[in-house]
């Protein structure tokens, strides 16, 4: 099945020779670290696309300034395939009823051949972006035991490199992970202390401007953005909502991390609250940014694997069919026509958003019912147990 899926994902890429437009992004940001010119300054492509990262992830695009370019192009999709494929393990052993990576390899295989075509997962396959290493990284740091050496350090690396995963050592402070929570504190200062002394000029530059400018990063009213700002942008028909996005924003980040501790502490602080409770974290963090194009919501590869092994079949194949359905590409866009669309077009235009906020809503409605499992006469049933209360 993933010879199959990845053959024809590589004829399509050679029928269609798709630009990597992200791969030229990056392939620059390294290129203004190893000429030492401006790495804010330039834009690149037909789409101006600028640097829009800290410093530090220049850092680490060098090596991919320094190969040929077709070389990078196939490495980036190879390599985001089989980041596929571990975030799939990852997901799998840290997931409700995990099994051993050992017993499960054809599963791992087989799912990674049909996720590969989720929507998310294959934009990031098509822009050659990183948001599957990313992902992964957060991922492995998360699913270690609690107690874990420098657990949360490799997260904190992993928002050095792109802001939005700090959210999560938010999460470990709320449930109490204190130690883990300041090793992640202490993987970012150690991302910008590495970029301020590499690039001192650029770092003050970033974190004194470039990173409050997000209309930089792109408009936030296009169908690409499914964030809660690009959902309110297009009901409401303004190209700038303000404060008709910040304050359910901020009302929103406040109930959903309140969200992701409750399905924790209501679990026992077990292994399936812990899994439900990163999964919260994580529909919180591409809602509430100002900008979440559709290859940013490859969580969806692990809340799927969460949902088929404890949620009714229903919902499963629901969540699929809208990460897999692709319809804010089939509402009328061009121009400014994706800001000005009927009310009959919204659920097609921010399919992610709605599901999201659903899903929130209805983890909500669980968690306010259900007893916690922390003692009683099911305090010892571990995980397993837990599993089929969620």
């Amino acid at each position: 099945m993933l010879l199959l899926s990845f053959a024809t994902l590589v004829a399509l890429f050679a029928v269609m020779r798709f630009p990597l437009s992200d791969v030229l992004v990056y392939r620059a940001e390294g290129a203004a670290v190893r000429n030492g010119t401006d790495l804010y300054g330039f834009t690149v492509t037909e789409w101006k696309l600028p640097a829009t990262y800290p410093p530090f992830a220049a850092l680490l695009f060098v090596p991919v300034a320094l190969a040929p370019l077709s070389v990078v192009k196939a490495a980036f999709v190879v390599g985001n395939v089989a980041l596929l494929a571990l975030l799939v393990a990852l997901s799998l052993r840290f997931a409700p009823r995990a099994v051993r990576l050992t017993h499960t390899l054809p599963l791992v295989l087989a799912v990674t051949a049909g996720a590969v075509w989720l929507e998310p997962v294959f934009q990031t396959l098509v822009f050659g972006q990183i948001n599957l290493a990313l992902a992964c990284l957060v991922l492995w740091d998360l699913g270690r035991p609690d107690g874990a050496r420098a657990k949360g350090f490799a997260l904190g690396v992993a928002a050095g490199v792109k802001l939005t995963p700090a959210i999560f050592a938010v999460y470990l402070l709320l449930t109490g992970r204190v130690r883990a929570g300041l090793y992640a504190v202490a993987g970012f200062a150690c991302t910008v202390g590495a970029g301020a002394l590499v690039l001192p000029g650029a770092s003050v530059e970033f974190w004194s401007r470039r990173m409050f400018e997000t209309t930089r990063v792109g408009k936030a009213w296009i169908v690409d953005n499914q964030s809660l700002q690009g959902l309110i942008a297009r009901l409401t028909h303004h190209p700038e909502p303000g404060p008709l996005w910040l304050v359910p924003a901020v009302v929103l980040a406040a109930t959903g991390m309140w969200l992701a501790r409750r399905l924790y502490v209501r679990q026992g602080r077990t292994r399936t609250g812990d899994y439900w409770g990163v999964m919260a974290t994580a529909m919180v963090s591409v809602l509430v940014s100002p900008i979440s194009w559709s290859h940013h919501w490859v969580w969806c590869v692990p809340l799927l694997v969460g949902l088929a092994l404890t949620a009714p079949r229903w919902v499963t194949v629901t969540v699929v069919a809208v990460f897999t359905a692709r319809t804010m590409w089939l509402v009328p866009k061009a121009g400014d026509l994706d800001l000005h669309l009927a009310w009959w077009y919204q659920p097609l235009a921010s399919p992610y958003a709605f599901l999201t906020l659903t899903l929130l809503a209805t983890a909500f409605a669980l968690t306010r019912k259900r007893a916690p499992c922390g003692g009683g006469r099911d305090s010892g049933r571990g995980d397993e147990g837990a599993g089929r209360r969620v």
